[in-house]
């Protein structure tokens, strides 16, 4: 059984009291015992190992065994990901988060049928957020992935001027996504449209920024699940699997 993970701020001294809704969660969900390891991370790539001493009411008193830092793999992974329909979007999410994306940036394409307005935007990303935070956690992953706040095509394009790597998976692409020349650092940033597809005059658009059309294989993938195939393949390509 693999050691839990749980989020927190501070590290340092011998000693950590786990509290918070984190703490809660350690002491009264996973009812987590005096001697069991746990390890702690501040999601960016700073992690202490620890054992519970004691279990508080709505916390763990912890001796801290060793800390480490985490290195941040190379290449960076962000997958634009076009807004999908119903909770399509928190899958999508979570899954890449499971794999191993570092960056996911929600899109309002023209085509989504979902957009996020007023308050709805905060609602969302707080969704997605929570969702890519619990996941890592489940992964184990000491670097949290980021959700950005909700990009325009405008700003997916400069995403895509400014990466070693910027890759649109589309069905009329001729080149595929394993025969691309990868780099070995910088962000590759992956652009995945939402169920209605990209605009005609989006991709022209992302062409324009330097981004490659490519072909994720023979199937059609549903947009929550093209962003994790794609991230699964480019992962194994580039060493980080």
């Amino acid at each position: 059984m693999s050691v839990p993970v749980f989020l927190a701020d501070e590290l340092g001294g011998s000693e950590v009291i786990l509290d918070g809704p984190e703490g809660r969660h350690a002491a009264t969900v996973r009812r987590l015992r005096a001697g069991e390891r746990v390890d702690l991370t501040d999601g960016a790539g700073s992690v202490a190992e620890c054992v519970v001493r004691e279990v508080l009411k709505d916390a763990l008193r912890l001796d801290v065994l060793d800390r480490y830092d985490v290195p941040a793999p190379e290449p960076r992974l962000v997958v634009v990901q076009g807004l999908p329909k119903g909770d399509r979007g928190e899958l999508a999410v979570e899954m890449m988060t499971e794999v191993g994306v570092d960056v996911v940036v929600p899109w309002s394409a023209a085509r989504s049928i979902t957009q996020w307005k007023g308050d709805k935007v905060a609602k969302a990303l707080g969704r997605w957020r929570s969702t890519a935070r619990e996941a890592g956690k489940q992964a184990r992953r000491f670097h949290l992935p980021e959700v950005a706040d909700l990009a325009s095509t405008a700003g997916v394009a400069a995403l895509l001027a400014d990466a070693a790597l910027g890759i649109v998976l589309h069905e009329e692409a001729t080149a595929t996504l394993s025969s691309l020349e990868l780099p070995a650092s910088g962000d590759i940033v992956i652009v995945v449209g939402p169920e209605g597809g990209i605009a005609g005059e989006e991709l022209a658009r992302f062409e324009a920024a330097k981004a490659v059309p490519v072909l994720l294989g023979s199937t059609v993938l549903r947009t929550s699940t093209a962003g994790v195939a794609a991230a699964a393949v480019l992962l194994a390509r580039t060493g980080r699997w």
